[in-house]
């Protein structure tokens, strides 16, 4: 495993920086005496077992890789100069140049793990601005902690997989939630159709791994097989199934875009 050096969590308190934080302890990635948190109002009850501070200077100052896991509403009130360090981005809609004048760095990057990632099977896509050829190693290292990572070339791409594989489970879950609200509707009790809907769920990730096949060899598995499952698929297909998802993923890209603009102002004020 690469050795990446000591790693400064600012939003650490928080559930994605714990998670963050946690998967990296776990895995043994970075140890607990090279891991920094910060909080902003009060250390969590049940801290990890790592450096807590809520002086961003002093984290960056023992820090060699800094990720910043705060709201990007809060984004504007952090001020932390990590000039000559690698500042890594977990932030939705923050773009890259923004990054590079709050916070001095020319080694920049944005990733982007979803829930998963506080059980180890999280999706994080990741961009990196940098002329140091080991910073993606180290980020690809860091995230590999959380789960599956993949390098993308634009980081258009990184807005776009917000809303995609950045929900995490929330997508998954609002499929479930129609079947049960549909399975309730038909006289079947809640605990069952909870359970029933649930076990869909984790069944298909579990089978889809299993087997290796994409999505669409599976989908058309079964359209292919004529069965009452492919009959079902059909009749989602035939009304919008397709259409109601690329809607919904273009209304999460549009709000990131809107993010974006509000955190691109040119006017920041730039670290001494």
């Amino acid at each position: 495993m690469a050795d990446i050096g000591r790693v400064g969590i600012v939003g650490g308190a928080g559930w994605l920086g714990t998670a963050i934080a946690r998967a990296l302890l776990d895995t043994g990635t970075v140890p607990s005496d090279r891991l920094t948190c910060s909080f902003r109002s009060r250390k969590p009850e049940t801290a990890l077992a790592c450096t807590w501070t809520q002086d961003n200077a002093q984290l960056a100052e023992n820090s060699d890789v800094i990720i910043l896991s705060v709201r990007p509403a809060d984004w504007s009130a952090i001020e932390i100069s990590a000039a000559g360090k690698l500042v890594v981005s977990v932030m939705a809609g923050v773009p890259v140049e923004a990054i590079k004048r709050r916070t001095g760095s020319s080694r920049v990057a944005r990733a982007l793990p979803n829930a998963a990632a506080e059980i180890g099977f999280s999706y994080t896509p990741f961009f990196v601005d940098s002329l140091n050829p080991e910073d993606t190693n180290a980020i690809a290292t860091l995230f590999r902690s959380c789960g599956a990572v993949d390098q993308v070339d634009s980081e258009s791409h990184i807005d776009y997989f917000t809303g995609m594989s950045g929900s995490g489970a929330a997508f998954p879950a609002l499929l479930a939630d129609a079947m049960m609200k549909d399975a309730l509707a038909r006289g079947v009790p809640e605990e069952l159709a909870r359970r029933a809907a649930q076990q869909v769920l984790i069944g298909a990730g579990r089978l889809q791994e299993h087997n290796g096949s994409s999505p669409s060899e599976t989908v058309r598995s079964f359209v292919d097989y004529k069965g009452t499952t492919a009959a079902a698929i059909v009749a989602m297909q035939e009304n919008g199934f397709y259409d109601t998802v690329a809607a919904g993923l273009q209304a999460a890209f549009q709000t990131v875009r809107t993010l974006q603009e509000a955190n691109s102002d040119g006017n920041e004020n730039e670290v001494e």
